[in-house]
């Protein structure tokens, strides 16, 4: 039996493991497809690059990365990365369609690590790498400002998103554990005050039978001593005596073992009426009033004890929560039923004695009203509270299995009164539970990684458009127009073209331009042909000889073009 239920539990877990498995592939396949299919786009649309680096080595690629990302994550990005890079050697634009797979990799790296330990180095690589092939190259400013700016953006903003929605994640999460944690404990505690009311109940039965029982011992007593009884008439009295005995001391023996350490607040006198016990409330200074309507039968002690207990929690939790109110408590006799209601009136404003009530004397409640065959119905009522329980005069063996909780669980009706005997409370920073102080940490730390998550990218996102705006600058002020160009003639002096000479030179000639031949003794000038900021344009060279122009030369944008 044991070795068939392992074997199903197995099968289980394969299946389980199994359906993960094919759910994973073929999300990563989708990915894949969506990548893949940007790529294919910017290839098609160079029809001159070579079909092994510009698409067969960028799709085998992601094909390992994304799937290699669930356990490598920090590798996956590396390797997308790298595609990337490669535009940093191409001769027409260091773009290419991989940054949106370089974006989507960094993201999932921020999911799916636990810390910045393994990602921070990663991305610090990977800008190390960048920043190393311009300078190996020697490329143009414009691949200085991809190497700078696009690439640690796609980098870091998509792993800072990440990390939030891993950070919010693993907070949605842990309040889910937290409130299923919650929920058992609660239903222990429940358990343990039903213990407790039971263990009171087993008490009130040994204070009742146990005087029953004596009364039957002393009888017995009393009749063994008649003159007119036989010899085995006395006999089986004394026997009778003695099992009497015998049994109140059995029943003292077990309600002394339930009674052990089964509560620690003190036992009020069974013998305490409930008239005894508002009056006692009464004179403590509590507006209570009681009122009884009906004839008074001889209760069973049990019911009998219901009833006070009844009053005496509503009494209890209207004093404890809601100090200052007028109390009424109502008992009506009825049709062989006892009707027992406490109403309390609005709460007085001001702080409440004790604001962290659990109301398990509710629940304790419940569950003697409960045994006994009875209903209890607990709710706010006008601003105040309401306890209305109904009592069978006799104990009815087919006791119901819930309480009567108007349209409502009882367990609801006991949030409600929760809730409201805490409506006026005041916050005690004291009373903070752990759970508490670990929620607002979890919560500072969320905030902070938000914060994290959209200010870094906005000052990356200020430092690119200020660095931006200076290299936009910088290229529209070093344009000289191709008929200016055109109209200038080798000997005039400088001061005749000072009207169409730019204000700026251009600032960032490759060495392939500032090899070329000049006249010697000449001082060279670069200019832009045009001011297309995204593409590498025809630089035209002025050399001055003195202040003359000694010559002017067109050089190409693009090492090897004409």
């Amino acid at each position: 039996m044991t070795r068939t239920g392992m074997d199903e539990a197995d099968v289980w877990s394969m299946k389980r493991t199994t359906s993960a498995v094919a759910g994973h592939a073929v999300r990563d396949v989708l990915l894949w497809t969506v990548l893949s299919g940007a790529g294919l786009l910017w290839y098609l649309d160079r029809a001159r690059s070579s079909l092994t680096l510009g698409l067969v080595i960028p799709l085998l690629v992601l094909a390992a990365a994304i799937p290699g990302s669930r356990r490598r994550p920090g590798v996956a990005v590396f390797l997308v990365h790298a595609l990337c890079a490669l535009g940093l050697a191409s001769p027409g634009t260091p773009a290419n369609a991989y940054l949106l797979a370089l974006a989507v990799l960094s993201f999932l790296l921020g999911t799916r690590s636990a810390g910045t330990s393994p990602a921070l180095p990663m991305l610090a690589g990977c800008l190390a790498v960048d920043l190393g092939l311009c300078a190996v190259l020697r490329v143009d400013a414009v691949y200085w400002f991809y190497a700078m700016t696009l690439l640690p953006l796609t980098l870091v903003l998509p792993w800072l998103t990440g990390r939030y929605w891993r950070a919010r994640q693993a907070l949605v999460h842990g309040g889910w554990q937290r409130a299923r944690s919650l929920e058992k404990q609660q239903g222990y505690v429940a358990e343990q005050a039903r213990m407790r009311e039971r263990a009171r109940i087993a008490a009130d039965m040994h204070d009742s039978l146990g005087h029953e029982l004596s009364l039957i011992a002393l009888r017995a007593g009393a009749l063994e001593l008649s003159p007119t009884l036989t010899g085995q008439d006395r006999k089986d009295l004394a026997q009778l005596r003695a099992s009497v005995a015998d049994a109140v001391g059995h029943l003292r023996d077990t309600i002394g073992v339930l009674r052990d350490g089964a509560t620690a607040e003190p036992m009020v006198s069974s013998v305490e009426s409930v008239e005894q016990l508002v009056e006692r409330v009464r004179g403590s200074g509590v507006d209570v009033v009681l009122r009884c309507e009906g004839e008074v039968p001889a209760l069973p002690p049990l019911v009998d004890r219901a009833v006070y207990r009844v009053v005496q929690e509503s009494l209890t939790n209207s004093i404890k929560h809601a100090p200052g109110s007028g109390i009424r408590v109502r008992i009506t006799r009825n049709g062989g039923r006892t009707e027992v209601q406490v109403v309390n009136s609005p709460f007085v404003t001001g702080r409440l004695a004790d604001t962290m009530s659990g109301g398990h004397g509710l629940t304790g409640l419940q569950e003697r009203v409960l045994m006994i065959g009875g209903t209890l119905r607990a709710a706010p009522h006008e601003g105040g509270f309401e306890v209305i329980a109904t009592l069978p005069d006799r104990v009815r063996t087919d006791r119901p299995g819930t309480a009567e909780t108007s349209g409502a669980s009882f367990a609801e009706n006991a949030e409600n009164a929760e809730n409201a005997e805490n409506t006026h409370s005041d916050w005690d920073p004291a009373s903070e539970s752990e759970s508490v102080r670990r929620l607002a940490s979890v919560r500072r730390t969320a905030r902070w990684r938000f914060a994290l998550a959209f200010g870094a990218p906005a000052g990356i996102g200020l430092v690119t458009a200020l660095s931006a705006a200076l290299l936009a600058y910088q290229l529209a002020t070093c344009v000289l127009r191709p008929l200016d160009y055109a109209a200038l003639r080798i000997g005039a002096p400088r001061s005749s073209y000072a009207a169409v000479l730019p204000q700026q030179t251009f600032r960032y000639p490759s060495d392939h331009m500032k090899a070329q031949p000049a006249p010697l003794g000449a001082d060279c000038e670069f200019y832009r042909s045009n001011a297309n900021l995204l593409e590498q344009v025809d630089v035209y060279r002025l050399c001055w000889s003195g202040s003359r122009l000694a010559a002017k030369d067109v050089l190409p944008g693009r090492p090897g073009g004409g």
